[in-house]
């Protein structure tokens, strides 16, 4: 992504007035990009290997997916030299800015299930992950069973918090429930003791614990919670930007361009560490490579 203009802050966007956020929502996506000369990328900055910091610098395999698309966008405005301007975003705000025409693209690490797409729209699936947990070392737990009464904890306004909700409710158990303002939080409530479990998306959490300083007193749990498709979000009912999402998506699945992201930030060495997180494709995601498409679940 070096040719996005990194945003210094994004309270900068607050000042933009109410009129002027409720024309750039009246017109289509493209319109908009067109009118302003610059397009807004919201992204996550602690969802390694997805979308992170390295030092002012955001990256990972879902912005180089969305460096392509605006590519794309590029070429259908007709504007080479658009301006690409990102935006950080949280798993609480990501919906609200798009809404409001503060971002026009999020490229993070966010699941398309039905109920958002009536909020929001997704381009094709380009990521499946499992939903795992991590615990200390010398925990007692080994499996979802061994959850009942335990202090459990998910990340604010991501959809393991509703998974997590329905796998201890199914099962009647007395879990207490935590939420953590964002990954790193959540992670360090199990390091300090103040929750036995934490519950995410295993490629983040392999990212988190991999690059976490405690690393070598964390262990994964050996059971899976479900199964997460990621994917590009953009606004809905905005099926001229869908079109052109959705062909970048597909000619980089169908080039071998996706795979060859993917060994790029699951199966190589990624910054800034040099960790290799070793995490092999998916048979969910060779499918869907195959066969793409933004059902979600």
């Amino acid at each position: 992504m070096r040719a996005m203009v990194r945003l210094g802050l994004v309270l900068a966007l607050m000042f933009v007035s109410p009129a002027a956020m409720a024309q750039g929502v009246a017109l289509t996506t493209l319109e908009k990009v067109r009118e302003y000369r610059a397009i807004y990328v919201g992204h996550r900055e602690f969802a390694m290997p997805f979308s992170y910091m390295v030092g002012d610098e955001p990256v990972g395999y879902s912005l180089d997916i969305c460096a392509r698309v605006v590519d794309a966008i590029k070429e259908a405005v007709d504007d080479p030299a658009l301006r690409v301007v990102t935006v950080p975003v949280t798993a609480s705000s990501r919906f609200l800015m798009l809404q409001s025409g503060m971002i026009d693209l999020e490229c993070g690490s966010t699941t398309n299930t039905r109920i958002r797409q009536q909020q929001v729209a997704f381009g094709l699936t380009t990521f499946v992950s499992g939903v795992k947990a991590v615990v200390r070392n010398e925990s007692p737990i080994k499996g979802v069973a061994d959850l009942d009464g335990k202090v459990v904890v998910t990340t604010a306004g991501t959809t393991t918090e509703r998974v997590v909700r329905g796998v201890l409710n199914t099962r009647k158990f007395s879990s207490r429930a935590k939420a953590g303002r964002n990954n790193g939080e959540s992670l360090s409530m199990v390091v300090s003791s103040q929750a036995d479990v934490f519950v995410a998306d295993e490629a983040l959490l392999a990212g988190l614990v991999a690059n976490s300083p405690h690393a070598d007193k964390l262990r994964f749990i050996e059971d899976n919670f479900g199964f997460e498709p990621y994917a590009v979000v953009m606004r809905r009912d905005d099926p001229e930007l869908k079109k052109i999402v959705d062909g970048a998506l597909r000619e980089m699945m169908k080039s071998g361009e996706l795979e060859r992201l993917y060994n790029k930030w699951f199966l190589s060495p990624i910054p800034p560490k040099g960790i290799n997180l070793r995490i092999p494709m998916s048979n969910l995601l060779k499918d869907l490579i195959q066969k793409p498409n933004d059902e979600g679940n």
